[in-house]
């Protein structure tokens, strides 16, 4: 009754997070979970990280139609009252008057809280008679000291008091004495009369007047003499209305009138015109008989009775000016039943997309803000106050109960209607689907035939804010779990089982008016009521906020309601395990009592589990035989009360057969299944046992029993489901023995595997026998699994790819663990074949522990021993804690190993291996040994290292050191025991620096200078040496000499870009006679060189590595002068060819000539040394003194020599010996030097000979004549020249016009 208080907020229901394990058997994991959570009534599961079902409803066909939700209709005491105030506004509707709410303290007064109380106080007399008034403005929240008491009294007395005089039916005369006397004055509030609060509904009193105008009924209207108190009953304006409203704030009138209020403002108008009656005489007054007082006389506008204005309870002060009810036409009018109340459905359809969008549109309107960001509090709290206002009317839609079978489920299904793709197959085998769930294994519901849709086929459900579901419980009392596939979070609270019927006592004892038209309003799903209204009346209330991907499961009988926190998209299924059913029979007889009908009929559901006890898991076989046996009983018991009432006609019939409508008891609504009663004389009806006498009044004997078993068979029912309950005792007591034996009794690993298959087969309950028998399985088949790994070891390595080191200290077992591991074998209560191997294993490792021990504790590491126990060791497959240690001793063993062995060959000892030697020694765990050996290796690399260095500096020392200091740094190197690169190079440098020395020694003490080349070959070595050699210096001066000689020999002969050396062209020609390009006569004349095997002078300037090889001066003339002899005997021989070409005069065309070897042609000169003719175009011509000469002369002056004859220039004799004076000062020998001296020796025996030959008289004599005659040669030759520049002058005079004609003028 107290006023709006904001919402608190329950405590949390419990929740729960199951392991992949437990999430794999849900029915398993929701009993787990039951004993804590059904003290809440609902519990909220959230799935394991990963499992998300893709959503499956094809978004685009997805339409449907939801439900309007006014949410202050839900709530139960907002109804209430809002059926008050339409009970209040129609009973003075039909009076002719209007009403309005009056206003206290700037209130609106709650005439519905003000009636509670004031009855709560012993009624309207007793609190006027006791002056309570103060007490209820108190209760009301109104402060004190002011007159409110007064005003509720005066507000009570008028508008309230009266309907209650004419619901409790009181007399005239009781009225009467009420109101002795004229109330004060002062009693009538501000809100009676005119005013703003007239003026504010004008518009409204204007078009209510228009449709409410009729004629009046009264023969005459006379003067009020009635008493002021009575005044509020008459048709004037004083009088207040329903409508909720402030007079005194207008933005609040204007935002109020959309409310749902404003269809309750039944509001009445005055009627104005009066109608004359002329037959006055034929009413008469229905309460006093009398038909006089005409003018008080009022007609009924509904059955046209009269009674006078001052009969009437209360009596009225005026005529009604509107349309007026008499009070048995009010009274009936009152008294017709009320519609039931249920949700309308929305006349547009949705699809998700324009539903979501709406909902979104309406909660960011209704918050102002985004709808992500509206905290879930506060559309708590402004939702239950939404529902207990009665002056906002929030309308909202919720998509629920929609048939999974119409529009398909969230989950993805093997219908058959589209091909599963991804993982879409495993969410549709999961027993967490929604569609598998109510007919798992496990299900009661698996053995009931046909779908029953919301039970065995998910509803849908799609939310917006605000809307909701109310206070229920399932039907049958089952359980239901809800899945939330996506959206905003869905509120839950809920009502544990054993609080049912407190919260049922509370909703009927705060809103008795609701269950007296509605007694099953509970099942209606209509009703809410504040969960801090239940808590304070001791109703334990739990909530939780179901987020997206996340299960709420509800227990059987457990109250559960809530609303939506947003947009979203849930799906929710029943469904009923074996501890439901004593609570599924207790549920029939609550419907029983309460003559609802059932969905299923649970006798037959029990009944047919009955019948096939082998698909039974055992535990609901259990249950089952509890069930059946109560069952029987009861059955047994009505069947006899049926008897003791004489019936004795009965009649077998099957009834599953039978249309569950068909087979109704008409009295209390029960689906009949084992038996049922029917009459003769209404076939069609029947009636279950318990009603039996209420099937109808004709006698017993004309009544006829039909029954489904007859009561013999009920014992074999019984025992086949007891046999298949009582075989898990025999399976449980041979698992208590296997369990239990000792070492001789102990059974085989394969017989505890039948047993536990046997369980699973026959569906044995999961409890602490079954785990301990599977955990001992799955200890054992362990236990084989390792100590098989164990044993095969080494086949295993051998077929399979070694492990990483990191593996194998996960799979192999400690010494210690090896040992529990042998005493676990034995302990098991089975016998496993492999533990005495295991246990050799045990022993032998212990046998390499002691022998480790002593390998350890040895001076000097043995890395063959120590090999040998790791090789044991690591064939052992356990972790050996010696290993370690002795793969470290190991480790230094071979390390040693290899410094001994390095040290013991110094020429491989390098200083990159001493390095390494002792960087992989530092890596070494400590060891004497070990660091005596790191200490003997970092010496000699100190050492070693510093003489690299010395010798380093040494062969990159510029200037470069002497040979006695090298030899002294060689000989104080030579004694480390290291492989020194630079030392060897330096030693080697000293002994090459030695034999070049001796070599050099021994060529300028020897009889024969050195040839150039000699000398070079001996310069190139002497510099490539590090080390200074005193006569380098020397060799390279007389070196440098020789060159400079040899290339001003080769500018005074050699023409500019010649082909041929120098030596080439001062020795003999050996390429007499051959023709060609420059390659092709080279390669010729090497073959004539090879064919003759003369000397080659080439041949002498090879180097040669010995001083007695060179060449003697005397041989070289002698060798040059055969070579001279052969080239003149060449040269005669081929001069003698070619003239003898000229003989062959008749074959010309035949004959070759020239460089190009071809025939004659064309200008053609011939060679004054070898007598061969060449083309013009093939060689280059003789100058042009000698071209003139040949003009003038003829070819046979010409002194013409071919390229082959005259390969070099022809210095003067004066220069040839300029260049060997300057060859006999060099102290080397030169092939071209040679060369020079032998041609110069030529030339000079040629110049002689030539003086002999000159010297004698014919000669001289010929010589005088010849220079005669070429004088005068000389001078014919110019003579002739002269007369042909003269001729030529006059012949171009002759031809010139302007000549001949000053010559013709000359003559005349």
């Amino acid at each position: 009754m107290a006023l709006f208080r904001e919402f608190e907020a329950p405590p949390e229901c419990p929740v729960f997070e199951p392991s992949w394990q437990d999430f794999s058997d849900p029915f398993g994991f929701i009993h787990k979970i039951r004993h804590i959570a059904e003290n809440s009534g609902i519990c909220k599961i959230r799935p394991p990280q990963g499992w998300q079902p893709p959503f499956a409803c094809d978004v685009r066909s997805f339409r449907f139609t939801p439900r309007i939700q006014r949410l202050n209709e839900l709530e139960a005491l907002t109804r209430v009252k809002l059926n008050f105030l339409d009970q209040i506004a129609k009973f003075w509707e039909l009076q002719g008057c209007r009403l309005r709410f009056p206003h206290i303290e700037r209130r609106v007064l709650d005439l519905y809280l003000l009636s509670k109380l004031v009855s709560a106080e012993g009624g309207f007399e007793v609190v006027c008679k006791d002056k309570r008034w103060s007490k209820i403005s108190s209760r009301m929240g109104f402060p004190g000291g002011k007159g409110v008491g007064s005003l509720l009294r005066s507000h009570f007395e008028r508008i309230l008091y009266p309907y209650e005089l004419f619901q409790s039916g009181a007399s005239l005369t009781s009225v009467h004495r009420l109101y002795p006397e004229a109330p004060d004055p002062e009693d009538v509030d501000e809100g009676i009369g005119g005013g703003e609060e007239e003026a504010a509904d004008e518009d409204e009193e204007k078009e209510r007047r228009a449709e409410r105008r009729s004629p009046r009924r009264l023969k005459d209207e006379r003067e009020n003499t009635e008493p002021k108190a009575v005044q509020v009953f008459s048709g004037g304006p004083q009088l207040i209305g329903l409508d909720i409203m402030s007079a005194d704030d207008e933005s609040f009138l204007r935002k109020q009138k959309h409310m749902r209020a404003q269809a309750f403002a039944i509001k009445m108008r005055p009627r104005k015109e009066m109608l004359e009656v002329n037959y006055i005489d034929l009413y008469m007054c229905m309460a006093c008989g009398r038909g006089d007082e005409e003018d008080r006389l009022l007609l009924c506008d509904g059955c046209d009775d009269s009674y006078h204005t001052f009969c009437l309870i209360p009596p009225l002060q005026d005529v009604p000016k509107g349309d007026w009810r008499c009070p048995k036409c009010v009274a009936e009018e009152c008294s017709k039943p009320r519609e039931a109340f249920g949700f309308e459905q929305a006349v547009r359809e949705y699809t998700l997309q324009s539903f979501g969008e709406m909902a979104d549109h309406f909660k960011s309107d209704y918050f102002n803000m985004p709808v992500h960001m509206v905290p879930t509090e506060l559309v708590e709290k402004e939702f239950w106050r939404l529902v207990s206002s009665i002056e906002e009317d929030v309308i909202v839609e919720y998509g629920a109960d929609i048939s999974s079978k119409d529009v398909g489920s969230g989950f993805p299904v093997r219908d058959g209607k589209r091909k599963l793709i991804g993982d879409e197959e495993e969410y549709a085998n999961s027993g967490w689907n929604l569609n598998n769930m109510p007919v798992l294994e496990q299900s009661v519901l698996t053995h009931i035939s046909g779908d029953i849709s919301g039970m065995k086929l998910p509803w849908l459900y799609v939310g917006m804010c605000f809307s909701s579901f109310c206070w229920h419980i399932e039907d049958h009392w089952s359980y239901s779990i809800n899945y939330l596939h996506w959206g905003e979070p869905k509120t839950w609270y809920g009502v544990p089982a054993h609080a049912a019927e407190q919260l049922e006592s509370v909703m009927k004892k705060v809103a008795p008016e609701l269950f007296d038209s509605q007694p099953d309003l509970l099942h209606q799903l209509v009703t809410l009521m504040n969960p801090n209204l239940l808590m304070e009346h001791g109703v334990p209330v739990y909530r939780t906020n179901q987020c997206a991907g996340e299960f709420v499961v509800t227990f059987p009988r457990a109250y559960h309601s809530g609303f939506n926190q947003g947009y979203n998209f849930a799906e929710a299924v029943n469904f009923c395990t074996a501890d439901w059913l004593p609570i599924g029979r207790q549920c029939v007889a609550h419907y029983r009592r309460l003559q609802r009908y059932c969905v299923f009929s649970h006798e037959e559901l029990v009944c047919k589990m009955a019948a096939d006890p082998d698909s039974l898991d055992v535990e609901l076989a259990a249950a089952v035989v509890r069930e059946l046996s109560d069952m029987i009983e009861e059955e047994s018991r009505l069947r006899a009360a049926v008897q003791e009432m004489g019936v004795l006609s009965s009649e077998q019939e099957v009834f599953e057969l039978v249309p569950d409508d068909e087979r109704q008891c008409w009295k209390c609504k029960t689906t009949c299944f084992l038996s049922a009663l029917t009459c003769s004389c209404s076939p069609e009806r029947l009636a279950c046992l318990h009603h039996a006498a209420d099937l109808c009044s004709c006698a017993a004997a004309n009544k006829c029993l039909r029954f489904r078993y007859d009561q013999d068979e009920f014992p074999a029912m019984l025992y086949g489901v007891k046999s298949r309950a009582q075989s898990y005792d025999t399976w449980a007591k041979r698992i208590a023995e296997a369990l239990a034996a000792d070492n001789k009794n102990k059974k085989d690993l394969i017989e505890l595997k039948v047993l536990m298959e046997d369980a699973e087969d026959r569906k044995y309950p999961e409890n602490n026998l079954l785990r301990s028998l599977r955990d001992t399985v799955k200890e054992a088949e362990t236990c084989s699994s390792v100590a098989q790994l164990l044993l095969s070891h080494k086949q295993r390595h051998k077929r399979e790819r070694p492990e990483s080191s990191a593996q194998k200290a996960r799979s192999k077992l400690t010494v210690e663990e090896l040992k529990v591991f042998v005493e676990q074998l034995y302990r098991l209560p089975c016998v496993i074949s492999q533990a005495r191997h295991v246990k050799e294993l045990l022993e032998s490792v212990e046998d390499f522990h002691e022998r480790a021990q002593a390998a350890l504790t040895d001076e000097t590491p043995d890395s063959s021993k120590l090999q040998a126990l790791l090789d044991l060791g690591s064939g052992l497959d356990v972790e050996l804690p010696e290993l370690p240690r002795l793969k470290q001793e190991l480790q230094q063993a071979r390390w040693l190993d290899e410094v001994r062995l390095t040290l013991m060959e110094p020429q491989r000892l390098t200083l990159e291996l001493m390095k390494r030697l002792i960087d992989s020694g530092v890596g070494l765990a400590p060891h004497h040994a070990v660091e005596k050996a790191m200490a003997e290796l970092q010496e000699l690399l100190t050492v070693s290292e510093h003489w690299e260095e010395r010798a380093r500096a040494c062969l990159q020392a510029r200037p470069r050191h002497s040979l006695l200091t090298l030899e002294s740094i060689v000989m104080e190197a030579k004694n480390i025991p290291a492989y020194l690169p630079n030392v060897l190079a330096l030693r080697d440098a000293l002994h090459k620096a030695k034999e070049w020395t001796a070599k050099v020694e021994a060529i300028q003490n020897g009889s024969n200078y050195a040839y150039l080349e000699q000398l070079e070959g001996l310069l190139a070595r002497g510099r490539s040496i590090p080390v200074r050699l005193e006569a380098l210096p020397q060799v390279e001066s007389q070196v440098a000499s020789a060159r400079a000689w040899r290339e001003r020999t080769a500018r005074t002969f050699l023409k500019k870009n010649s082909t041929y050396t120098l030596l080439q062209v001062l020795s003999p020609r050996v390429d007499v006679g051959v023709y060609g390009t420059s390659k092709s006569k080279r390669k010729r004349v090497k073959e004539l060189l090879e064919k003759e095997r003369g000397l080659d002078l080439e041949g002498l300037s090879d180097l040669e590595d010995g001083a007695e090889d060179a060449r003697d001066p005397a041989s070289v003339v002698a060798a040059f002068k055969a070579r001279e002899q052969q080239e003149l005997e060449a040269i005669h021989s081929l001069r003698a060819a070619n003239l003898a070409k000229m003989a062959l005069v008749e074959r010309i065309e035949e004959v070759k000539f020239c460089l190009c070897r071809k025939t004659a042609g064309g200008f053609m000169l011939q060679c004054e040394l070898c007598k061969d003719w060449f083309h013009g175009a093939c060689v280059p011509l003789p100058k042009a003194g000698s071209q003139k000469k040949l003009v003038s002369g003829g070819s046979k002056e010409s002194k013409f020599l071919c390229p082959l004859c005259q390969r070099s220039r022809r210095p003067r004799l004066e220069t040839i010996l300029s260049l060997l004076v300057s060859l006999q000062k060099l102290p080397v020998r030169l092939p071209e030097g040679e060369a020079l001296q032998c041609l110069t020796e030529r030339a000079m025996g040629w110049q002689d000979r030539a003086r002999q030959a000159l010297a004698t008289d014919e000669l001289s004599s010929a010589l005088a004549k010849l220079s005669v005659l070429s004088q005068r040669m000389v001078e014919l030759a110019a003579r002739e020249k002269t007369e042909k520049i003269i001729n030529a002058e006059l012949q171009k005079a002759a031809a010139n016009p302007d000549l001949q004609a000053r010559l013709s003028l000359l003559h005349i």
